[in-house]
């Protein structure tokens, strides 16, 4: 089975297209993705490709920002998602989607220049 840190690398979302290897791009992309989920800080880094010394710098900027909510705490673990009601997340899926659009018409333009 295809872990979600190989799927992102083999079809790289929006956001990491325009931003390249950022690791807000991958901590962004990755928590987009799986937004209905809740995921601990380790499995953040693991599935987003992300060092852990990187997220523990990006961290704070990211709550500061209302990037990111605390949903529940597991045993010692605290458990983050996207936090859906921001009013930057929803500016940044606005951008994600543009940027998406965009490589899709530039997908169908290539493939109509093969096929003619």
């Amino acid at each position: 089975m295809e872990s979600q840190k190989d799927f992102m690398e083999a079809n790289p979302p929006a956001l990491r297209k325009l931003f390249k290897d950022s690791a807000v791009a991958k901590l962004l992309d990755f928590l987009t993705l799986y937004r209905d989920f809740d995921y601990s800080k380790v499995e953040i880094c693991r599935n987003s490709g992300v060092a852990w010394k990187t997220l523990f710098r990006i961290w704070p900027l990211m709550k500061e920002y209302g990037l990111v909510v605390e949903t529940r705490r597991v045993g010692r673990a605290v458990m983050y998602r996207l936090n859906v009601e921001s009013p930057i997340v929803k500016a940044l899926w606005d951008l994600a989607f543009q940027i998406a659009k965009h490589d899709a018409a530039k997908t169908v333009k290539e493939e109509v220049k093969v096929t003619v």
